[in-house]
């Protein structure tokens, strides 16, 4: 089954196109998008939650049209992380947190106690409980990405789309982040989608994989059996050795740009 599927999406925007995305993406899996800076992995993380409307082509989300789903429908069943660098107003991590329940209010309802326990459950599966009466903007960059997390996860929706969970963050606070996106995948069963940089975290984390060049879809499949020397040269144009080291961990080893 798949959780979200594109039909010929064509999208110009600006002086960037995409052209002719059909992918299936599988429900309760870590899905990867990757490829070269302006290859279209954002703008295709957008057109999967309304926030671009394609010109051509149709965007399913559980076998149902974007255009069906009223807005409030639509947060109970997809939510976005963005890009950590974009503000956030001065709350505490806790306040933070339970906007994730927003899609779940009336005007001028007070949040009740299935909310607040929904609220405490997003912070204890990311950790992030004991920082809830701390000021998001003093957390450390990766405690804020787990924040963030966490809000999304308040959203008590199927689906999670990242767009690059891990920038910013030094090695460490990224497997942390990684492996904490694994557990929520196998706990909760939810269907994981981000826009990656790190071939080695897309190939070693995730399960599903696309990979996009100047606006196409190039590549579709198993990390582990699409990252290969060839891929390496055909998307990014390096030169780079593969090699699949002791339980199944695949070592990417760049050598020089062609």
């Amino acid at each position: 089954m798949s959780a979200i599927e594109t039909s010929q999406v064509h999208l110009h925007i600006g002086g960037f196109q995409l052209k002719n995305v059909t992918l299936s993406i599988p429900s309760e899996k870590i899905t990867a998008i990757v490829g070269p800076n302006g290859s279209g992995k954002s703008t295709l993380l957008q057109t999967m939650t309304r926030l671009l409307v394609p010109d051509q082509g149709e965007v399913l989300v559980q076998d149902k049209p974007l255009p069906q789903y009223k807005t409030m429908e639509f947060a109970k069943t997809v939510a976005l992380m963005t890009q950590s660098k974009h503000t956030i107003p001065n709350l505490t991590v806790g306040e933070l947190v339970a906007y994730g329940r927003s899609p779940y209010k009336r005007l001028f309802d007070h949040s009740n106690q299935e909310d607040k326990d929904i609220v405490q459950w997003a912070m204890e599966v990311t950790h992030t409980l004991r920082h809830e009466n701390r000021m998001f903007h003093t957390l450390s960059g990766g405690e804020q990405q787990k924040a963030r997390l966490a809000m999304a996860l308040a959203q008590k929706t199927n689906i999670i789309l990242l767009d690059e969970p891990t920038t910013f963050l030094d090695i460490a606070h990224q497997l942390d982040v990684m492996e904490m996106l694994v557990k929520i995948n196998q706990a909760y069963r939810m269907t994981i989608i981000m826009v990656l940089h790190d071939l080695q975290q897309a190939a070693n984390y995730c399960h599903y994989l696309v990979a996009m060049k100047k606006g196409e879809i190039q590549k579709t499949g198993n990390p582990k059996e699409v990252i290969t020397a060839e891929f390496l040269k055909d998307i990014y144009q390096i030169e780079a050795k593969v090699r699949l080291e002791d339980e199944d961990y695949v070592n990417i080893m760049p050598l020089r740009k062609l």
